[in-house]
């Protein structure tokens, strides 16, 4: 019988297989999905009347084996682990389909055949809205071409500079993974030119190949330069620039290109105290600002019809973002707006939110009179909108995964999942208090009065990322863990988003509070649950969660007894501009650098700490524990380090994968026995 943490792995933490990637239209609903829970190959599929069919399976094709390396620098920032077609792109009429498959350029007919052109390097192809043209990018240049290859056009930047593709900031940080835009009517493209040359370059080599060359990397950190970002208007004429301040507004945070308004740009201070919305002929139609920072909230601003425009502000009275259209607040005040996904058949704004429990994501229509909330059990709930067609997702406690379930029409037609069931129902204990929401997960076959050690498991950072969420398929870990003789605790503390405005700015300047919490929700979970043994407390996390796992036992070794810390951010210094500099300030020398510092906290290690790190890490680098792992050697402090060849951020291979969690367990039984 194969063991869960290899079924774990490789199933892809049992997503594999499941429909994903969603894009409606009048009538159908393209996907992608793969032929089974362990088949990593993503295939395109169509739902119509017609019922379910394949539109294209990368088997048949003839495509290169190697991605690209502006492919493969995209997925590691979408943390894609997939093959096959992993992103497409369609016409309005979603009949053409364009996709990249290892740098050929993949076009498919939904009604008709597949077939792949000459062009090779290919990165990002997409078709005109109208579907009688192609654009790529290919090289530094961005082409536009008929839909047998033959070029029409293309657009470049000057001699050193990328065109059309995101530079790095805009893809690890801002969640825009693309650098070029169709006009609606299908005749000009807006293409952002990225010059990496004031960046400096960082170097990752691989100590298991002494003989292979250090791969360069362009890596801005903080209070250093970012790659300068502008943006062309180009069309079978030629091509001119697109002004603004970029002095004051470095960050192109998004482009939006619609049949209801002129071009959008979303532009964003250094600091991203100050977002400011203009068109791309330099009117200034939206501003905004903030004493600590804006969030990017998808899917705004935009265009409604009639010419309005729908953004976000920031409710400090109400501690919630709220919709506004022409600036007039138009959601209620105890609704926190996350995400919009568009309008629904009846032209209803359709939006993802909560309100009370941060455990829940929601979907809500505003009407233009008033709000609706379409989802009402807990759990966590999406949207796709697309004509008249729609396609809901949900995940909850009730069931595994994320149920895809399509609209259209009054008609509710469901779409199949070859995800593998796990083989069991994690049994999840919720608590509140103290303004933390807690779960914990025992064993399941624990005996009531038999005292147990004790895992804290957090992520705790800012930026979205939630572990606590009405979902059965984030405990699936956790309950393994809690199974192998643990109590696990889980808690999402200030920073993380759900909760409100306070609550996730309360970090400003500050990462350190995000330790209170976990102290908070660890003493939380055992005034419930009085066999937790607070004598036996580990901790373990990945990325900000390795730093507050490394903290946890250099700070508060009266708490906790061992870490495991994974890819830690040692020294936020030394990570990325646009998100250190959020969350921490502009000045690498600052009071709240100095406090995350982990490096300067060597000599307080009295605990056991393991570090785990990727060496081929290209967002947080191996430099990261290498320096915190001098330091402790210096101060004569006695560490582990497992150091992950090849490894990305992102980790390893299924069975480097299956291995990693069996050797944190092994560490942590020892050090907690």
């Amino acid at each position: 019988m194969t063991s869960f943490p290899r079924q774990y792995a490789e199933t892809q933490g049992f997503s594999l297989g499941r429909p994903r990637s969603f894009t409606a239209g009048d009538g159908r609903v393209l996907f992608l999905r793969s032929s089974s829970g362990t088949d990593p190959v993503q295939k395109l599929w169509v739902l119509d009347d017609d019922g379910e069919r394949m539109v294209v399976d990368p088997a048949l094709l003839s495509a290169p084996e190697e991605l690209t390396p502006e492919e493969a620098a995209r997925r590691e920032r979408v943390r894609e682990r997939a093959g096959g077609i992993t992103r497409y792109a369609t016409d309005d009429a979603l009949s053409l389909v364009t996709f990249a498959l290892g740098g050929a350029l993949g076009l498919a007919h939904v009604d008709g055949p597949a077939w792949l052109l000459p062009p090779t390097g290919v990165v990002d192809p997409r078709p005109s809205p109208d579907g009688t043209k192609l654009g790529y990018v290919t090289g530094s240049r961005l082409v536009v071409a008929d839909l047998d290859g033959t070029e029409l056009w293309s657009v470049a930047g000057p001699e050193g500079t990328t065109c059309g593709l995101p530079d790095f900031i805009a893809g690890e940080e801002l969640d825009r993974v693309r650098g070029w835009w169709w006009s609606p009517s299908s005749d000009a493209v807006l293409a952002a030119v990225v010059d990496e040359s004031p960046v400096q370059t960082w170097w990752i080599s691989d100590p298991s190949d002494p003989a292979k060359a250090p791969v360069p990397q362009r890596y801005p950190s903080v209070g250093t330069p970012n790659a300068i970002v502008t943006l062309l208007l180009a069309d079978a004429s030629g091509a001119r620039p697109v002004e603004w301040d970029r002095e004051a507004l470095p960050y192109l945070v998004d482009v939006v290109w619609s049949a209801h308004g002129p071009a959008l740009l979303h532009l964003a201070s250094r600091d991203q105290k100050r977002f400011v919305v203009m068109t791309a002929d330099g009117e200034v139609v939206r501003e905004d600002t903030s004493e600590t920072w804006l969030d990017i909230v998808p899917g705004t601003p935009r265009w409604l019809p009639g010419g309005r425009l729908l953004h976000v502000v920031e409710d400090t009275a109400a501690d919630v973002r709220r919709l506004a259209v022409d600036g007039e607040v138009v959601t209620p005040a105890d609704v926190h707006v996350f995400a919009v996904r568009g309008l629904d058949p009846d032209g209803d704004v359709v939006f993802v939110g909560n309100e009370g429990d941060p455990t829940s994501r929601y979907v809500y229509a505003w009407d233009g009179t008033g709000t609706e909330r379409l989802t009402e059990e807990p759990g966590v709930y999406d949207v796709v909108t697309g004509g008249n067609t729609q396609v809901g997702l949900s995940a909850s406690m009730q069931h595994f995964g994320t149920a895809a379930e399509v609209w259209r029409g009054g008609e509710t037609v469901s779409v199949w999942s070859e995800a593998t069931t796990p083989p069991f129902v994690p049994a999840v204990h919720a608590y509140a208090g103290d303004g933390m929401h807690v779960a914990v997960l025992l064993p399941t076959d624990h005996v009531p009065g038999t005292k147990l050690p004790v895992l804290v498991d957090p992520y705790g950072g800012p930026g979205g990322h939630q572990e606590n969420l009405a979902a059965r398929a984030a405990w699936l870990e956790p309950q393994w863990i809690a199974d192998q003789g643990f109590a696990v605790v889980v808690a999402d503390g200030r920073g993380t988003s759900g909760v409100g405005l306070a609550w996730e700015k309360a970090i400003e300047d500050d990462f350190t509070v995000t330790l209170a919490d976990q102290v908070t929700a660890l003493h939380l979970a055992a005034a419930h649950e009085p066999d937790l043994d607070l004598t036996r407390v580990g901790i373990r996390g990945w990325s900000f969660g390795g730093w507050l796992a490394a903290l946890a036992v250099l700070d508060r070794p009266d708490v906790f007894h061992c870490a495991v810390a994974g890819a830690p951010v040692t020294d936020q210094a030394l990570y990325d501009t646009a998100y250190s500099e959020r969350y921490l300030g502009l000045d690498p020398a600052g009071e709240g650098y100095r406090r995350s510092n982990l490096i300067a906290r060597a000599a307080q290690l009295t605990r056991p700490l393991l570090l785990i790190h990727g060496l081929a890490d290209d967002n947080v680098f191996a430099a990261h524990t290498l320096l915190l792992s001098a330091a402790l050697l210096a101060a004569g402090k006695p560490h582990d380090v497992l150091p992950l060849t090849g490894a990305t951020h992102m980790g390893g291979g299924a069975t480097e994968r299956e291995n990693l969690l069996l050797l944190q367990i092994d560490w942590l039984r020892r050090h907690l026995a």
